[in-house]
Order: C-alpha cells, then structure tokens, then sequence
C-alpha cells in the first residue's frame, strides 16, 4: 500500500473573491505522497492492489513524453517492489526530459511507439510484453473511478461548486459517484475540443448517464494539452506568490485559471463557495 499524507484544505483570500462575494477552497491533494501526488494516488490505489492480488510483478502503461501518469506510476513501482514498463507516444529524444529520466530512474523500463500507432493502443503491440497487469493511459478505468470516489467521501467540507482539471475523464468520472447529488460539478478538459470527453466520462461513471449536476467547461486549454501561454505563465506564477500555492502548466493552473475567469464572469451566484481540487502533478522529486 502506497503512503498517503492527510492533507489541507486551504482558503484563497484576494479582491476578486471578496468583490464577487464567494469562497474558494483548494483540497490540497499536492501534498498527499511525495512522488505519487494528487489524483494519480488515487485512480493507482486499487490499480496497484488488484496487481498485488493477483500476483502480477510489472506493470505496464501508456503515456505521453512528460505525463504525470508515467511519472507517478513509476514511483509507486519502484515503492511496491514492481517492475514497471512505459509505453511512450514518440520517438525517443535524448538526452530524456526530466518526466522520462525520472521514470527510467525509478526502474521504469521505456519503449517508444509513433503517434499513430499510440492512437490505436493496440492490443498487438503489448503481445511482446509478457505477464504484465495493464493499467490504461492517465489510469483511467473503473479501479481509479472506485479510488476517485472514496477521495470524494472524504470531502467533510461545505460547499457549493466543486472543480478539477480533466484530462481523461477518470477523476471527474470518481467525482461524480462521489460527490452528493445536490453539488454542483465543473471539468476542465485541459485538451483542445475536450467535449469528447463527455462521452467517455459517462463509460467510465453510471451516474453520469442520469445526473444533470456536472459539466465541462472546454474553453481554458491554452492551445491544447501541455500547452501554455504568457498570460498563463503570468497567472501560475502570481499565484505562487500571493497565496503560496504551486501550480503547473498541464492541469492545475488551467484549472485555476478557468475558475478566476469563470468569477469575473458572474458565473457563479454570490454567496457561495467553490471547492478546488489540486490534483498534483508537479513532477518535483522530494
């Protein structure tokens, strides 16, 4: 069983907050476990007992060149005493960035396939790998819902909204079993065109077949995935400052970011208060 830290719930106060008349609260799920941070502990922690369960000593999974997937997924092999394989969409760029060097330091084994190829997720490819327990890209399959709902029980604090950044739709899908009916949910696809992601959110949750409580709001990419901007840059980085909370440029500090813009917008009614989940990602070895 991987360690977990309990963590914090952490109020932001500035002028925009106060001027809309709302509270925003971050759960700060970036301090649960130095290299298996956030979400990811979560969506792995049924993941990793099922492989134990039945045995397995080396997991394999896809992953882009700098995704926290990989990344996290290789810590906890290397924590649990399992081998662990990644497959990578792209060709090998030497020398690695710091996601791959980290992962091949924790005894993740790489393997490069093309984009194409990767899209496809062909079960053929994996017919060399022997005697594996596979977990899907981001970890997203009903496991990682099971461990994203027990986090969401565990959330004893009033609120109205409750946001996350969505990358392949397995966090939000946990949430929104859940999350009681009467709370308001809010994605942030952090992919270009993200709305397909509706689609897989609902084969992921059942309730996300018959609630009406949950929605996607696509417009906060930045460009796409793993993309950013000068004013994102700007806004991760003030957020830093002012209020002590480290962001990054994939998930969190899009999400952030959304939120703010959603709060000058008007879109959320005065008076209530918005529950943040930081969902880690920062890649930053302790």
């Amino acid at each position: 069983m991987l360690q977990y830290q309990e963590t914090p719930i952490q109020e932001i106060h500035d002028m925009a907050l106060e001027k809309a008349g709302l509270r925003l609260l971050i759960k700060r799920e970036d301090l649960n476990h130095p290299l298996v941070s956030g979400n990811k502990w979560w969506k792995l922690k049924y993941n990793l007992m099922e492989a134990a369960q039945k045995n397995f000593k080396t997991l394999l999974t896809y992953g882009g060149a700098y995704s926290n997937h990989i990344f996290a997924t290789a810590a906890a092999a290397s924590e649990l005493g399992f081998k662990s394989i990644g497959v990578i969409r792209g060709e090998e760029v030497l020398p690695l960035n710091p996601t791959l060097a980290f992962a091949r330091s924790q005894g993740m084994e790489l393997h490069y396939i093309s984009r194409e190829a990767y899209r496809a997720k062909s079960r053929d490819y994996l017919e060399r790998f022997d005697n594996f327990y596979f977990i899907p890209e981001g970890g997203s399959n009903a496991l990682a819902v099971s461990g994203v709902c027990e986090f969401a029980s565990t959330l004893d604090v009033a609120y109205d909204y409750l946001c996350c950044a969505v990358g392949t739709g397995g966090t939000l899908s946990g949430l929104i079993e859940g999350v009681p009916a009467e709370k308001k949910i809010i994605g942030f696809p952090t992919l270009k065109g993200g709305e397909f992601l509706i689609e897989e959110i609902k084969k992921l949750s059942g309730k996300s077949n018959v609630l009406t409580n949950w929605e996607l709001k696509s417009d906060f990419h930045f460009g796409g995935y793993a993309k950013s901007t000068p004013k994102l840059t700007q806004f991760i980085e003030r957020f830093k400052t002012v209020h002590n909370v480290p962001l990054e440029f994939v998930y969190t500090g899009k999400l952030m970011s959304g939120i703010y813009s959603l709060i000058s917008s008007g879109f959320f009614p005065r008076g209530t208060t918005i529950l943040a989940i930081h969902t880690g990602g920062l890649q930053v070895p302790k």
